[in-house]
């Protein structure tokens, strides 16, 4: 008989957090579950690690294949589910849960019959556990049933770990993730939120999402990488133009007007903050690939907008970064100087 959960948690290079991602999985008061561990072409001894738990715990089992990247490894484990599972779920390898965590998520989908139940997370840290800024907004009060129409911040909810899906409905929304790319969350995230009838939204943190200290920076800690920066355009591409060939003019209408105003008014300026610490090689990435965006996007779109943020997408447009910079670093100042008023 299948369990009713599955679990797939991709693993490269991660030996100092796997036991305590592994050991918070095996805590869970539900215990219905079958967890898919993917050794993605490890060089140290996680395999190993993951490896012995599956021989001493029947609901673990290790694949193994060469590294391919994290949304390779997130399919490869989706591939080898035993079918029939009624739930499906991703855990990062270097992250933690609290242990009632999937108790919370699978009773409240059999009591609402929602096509997924999303949570709020905590950053964890050497010294503890503290809020997530990026899930403070979409999180900020439990809401069931309810869709990204009437909660208009899922739109930022983009990450795949706060989540449990019905089997049913990740399967036939057919969105496996994209292979060969960091930042490759959103384009599965963004389009369930708008795939879904109804989803969940709980205020609880129900995972544990780990800031690394160990000098070995996770994908969001690299803030001056280049190919972070491609990425991360990439990926909102990605969801621009999954919307763009849907059929339901809604999706084209609707749902990309408001997806675009997201990347306009959170997801580009992001990168504003990195641009002025970014070489010569990350200063012409942001140019290059946000004024693709920004093109593809259209200057309509930029109605309604700050002035500040408007004046930052004509330098962008313009190709003049050295004003960018000064102006991205005048802004700066200023916010440090109305920190230090409000704390003095």
């Amino acid at each position: 008989m299948a369990p009713r959960l599955s679990l797939v948690v991709p693993v490269h290079n991660v030996e100092r957090y796997l036991q305590e991602c592994l050991d918070s999985i095996a805590a869970q008061t539900f215990g219905d579950f079958e967890c898919v561990m993917v050794d993605d072409g490890s060089t140290d001894d996680g395999p190993a690690i993951a490896q012995a738990y599956a021989e001493q715990d029947q609901r673990f089992r290790l694949v193994q294949q060469e590294n391919q990247g994290l949304g390779a490894a997130r399919n490869t484990g989706w591939r080898h589910l035993t079918p029939g599972t009624e739930y499906l779920a991703f855990v990062d390898s270097d992250d933690t849960l609290p242990s009632h965590a999937y108790q919370l998520m699978i009773s409240t989908l059999g009591d609402t019959g929602s096509d997924f139940v999303a949570g709020n997370a905590l950053r964890l840290r050497t010294t503890g556990l503290s809020p997530s800024h990026a899930h403070r907004r979409p999180f900020r009060e439990t809401r069931l049933r309810t869709h990204v129409r009437e909660l208009p911040a899922l739109v930022t909810d983009r990450t795949a770990w706060n989540k449990v899906y019905r089997r049913s409905f990740f399967d036939a929304a057919g969105l496996l993730y994209p292979e060969g790319i960091l930042y490759e969350d959103a384009p599965v995230s963004v389009p369930h939120h708008f795939l879904a009838e109804r989803v969940d939204v709980l205020a609880d943190p129900i995972y544990h999402w780990r800031v690394r200290e160990d000098g070995n920076l996770s994908i969001t800690q690299k803030k001056t990488d280049p190919r972070g920066l491609v990425d991360r355009v990439r990926s909102m591409e990605l969801v621009r133009e999954w919307l763009l060939a849907r059929p339901e003019p809604v999706f084209a209408e609707q749902y990309l007007r408001a997806y675009d105003r997201n990347c306009l008014t959170e997801e580009i300026p992001m990168f504003f903050w990195t641009v002025p610490d970014g070489d010569r090689a990350y200063r012409a990435a942001y140019q290059q690939h946000v004024t693709r965006l920004l093109r593809a996007i259209g200057p309509e779109a930029q109605g309604g907008l700050s002035p500040q943020l408007r004046l930052k997408y004509r330098l962008t447009l313009a190709d003049s970064m050295q004003s960018f910079v000064a102006v991205q670093r005048a802004h700066s100042l200023a916010r440090r100087t109305r920190q230090a008023v409000r704390r003095g």
